[in-house]
Order: structure tokens, then C-alpha cells, then sequence
């Protein structure tokens, strides 16, 4: 069986990290914008973690399938799916592996920074020619990453910590970066307690920073064109020493 160390043990507190509700209003409205101008109708999520992307798509009429590298995401991602009422296809595949499915698709999402696990400039290459084979001509490939033009230059050690309260229960998840040569560690701390003394754990895994101009010339070589480089969900052009993102647009 395929083994994510980092994300498997994430996987049963990922959807208490995350704020699903607050994050899909602010990045569905430019994702839609995208998919009713290019006609999009099925839907493919890489990296898709427990699975809400591609969910609250389907619920929007789409054609939908997500992928992840980790099995115990994937399983996650099918609770939620039946939880919602949702018909979406999940199954356990990486990077590189897309192809494998025998599927195409008019648009591939891959969000939430997760790129960047890809440690040499061959496995990202590899990657988005991946992501071209699944592709429908003239299909839509959007990824998000965060902009490491400024978190590099700038040594941005710390993300902003989140909670999650459930009656007694409560916890906080600490995120931060490790510099290395040509790398980051990304470490969360997971902090933990019911009505007592906190617990904690630590979870890490490893980055390479991905900066727009490799992207833009890595795009490039897999076959995608007019790529559009913004800053965030609201579409402002992307800004190296400000954006918070860094979300590419191409077209194959």
C-alpha cells in the first residue's frame, strides 16, 4: 500500500484545520468563472486531501474525480462524500500516475500548495505532463502554490496558527518552515486536550520551493499556453513581493 507518513497521520484532524466552509466561498467563484468560460464540465482534483474541491463541485453539477497520493486522505474524502450526498470517483494516485486512470478531463485542479512535494525539477516536469495527458485539447489546468518568491527571500518561518473546538474537545495546529539549502521542512505541530492536560505531536515532510519563472518555463515545456499568473482567488495579477499565492492558469 502506498504510504504518506505526513498526510496519513493528518488525516483524521485535516478537516478540523481547515475552515472548508470560509475557504470554498473564497476560491469557488474564481474556480466557476474559469470553468463557464472554457466550458468545463468534467473535473479532475490531483492531490485532492479529504476531498471537499471536488465535492462541493459535484454538488454544483459537475463531473467530478479526486486523487491523492495518501490512502488514508482518500478515505477520508469518501466519508465526506456520503456525508454530503455527493457522486464523486476518489482512488489512491500521485503525480506521475494520472495517466494510468485511462481518464480525460476538461479541467485539473491541483491546490493547496501541493506541487512543491515534488523535490527535482524532472519529478515537477514529469508531473505536468501528466497533467497534459488527462487533458481534454484546450483543457484548463489551475494550480495553487504559495509564493515562495517571498516566503524564500523573505525567510517566512510561520504560518498563522489554527483552532478547532468540539464540545471539551480542542486543538491548535502550529505550521512552520525550516530552511535548508534548495528546501524547506514544513512542520505542524498538533496540539491536542479534552478537559485536561495538552498533548502534542509533530508531523513533517519536505518542500522544494517552486518559483513563478521555473513554473512558468516548466509550463511551458509540458504544452500549456497562455498562462495567466495571479496573486490570489480575487484574480489580482500576481505580485512576487506581496501575493500570498501564486495560482498559474494554462491552457493545453
Amino acid at each position: 500500500m502506498t504510504q504518506v507518513p505526513f498526510y496519513d497521520a493528518l488525516a483524521s484532524d485535516y478537516d478540523r484545520f481547515v475552515n472548508w466552509e470560509g475557504r470554498l466561498a473564497q476560491e469557488l467563484p474564481f474556480l466557476e468563472r474559469l470553468f463557464t468560460s472554457h466550458g468545463v464540465v468534467r473535473v479532475l482534483d490531483a492531490a485532492c486531501g479529504t476531498g471537499h474541491h471536488a465535492i462541493a463541485l459535484a454538488r454544483r453539477g459537475y463531473q467530478t474525480m479526486g486523487v491523492d497520493l495518501s490512502p488514508a486522505m482518500i478515505e477520508q474524502a469518501r466519508k465526506n462524500a456520503a456525508a454530503a450526498g455527493a457522486q464523486v470517483s476518489f482512488a489512491v494516485a500521485g503525480f506521475g500516475g494520472l495517466a494510468a486512470l485511462g481518464q480525460s478531463f476538461d479541467a485539473v485542479l491541483c491546490l493547496g500548495n501541493s506541487l512543491p512535494h515534488l523535490l527535482t525539477e524532472y519529478a515537477l516536469a514529469e508531473a505536468l505532463r501528466d497533467f497534459a495527458a488527462v487533458l481534454h485539447p484546450g483543457g484548463l489546468l489551475i494550480i495553487q502554490n504559495r509564493n515562495f518568491d517571498r516566503v524564500w527571500r523573505e525567510r517566512e518561518r510561520f504560518i498563522g496558527p489554527q483552532s478547532c473546538r468540539e464540545g471539551e474537545r480542542e486543538w491548535v495546529f502550529v505550521r512552520f518552515y525550516d530552511f535548508h539549502e534548495t528546501t524547506v521542512t514544513f512542520n505542524m505541530v498538533r496540539l491536542q486536550r479534552s478537559g485536561g492536560a495538552w498533548t502534542q505531536d509533530v508531523e513533517s515532510t519536505e518542500l522544494r520551493p517552486i518559483f513563478r519563472d521555473e513554473l512558468a518555463a516548466a509550463l511551458g515545456a509540458a504544452g500549456f499556453f497562455q498562462t495567466a499568473f495571479h496573486g490570489g482567488y480575487d484574480g489580482s495579477p500576481f505580485d512576487p513581493a506581496h501575493s500570498n499565492d501564486l495560482i498559474a492558469v494554462g491552457l493545453k
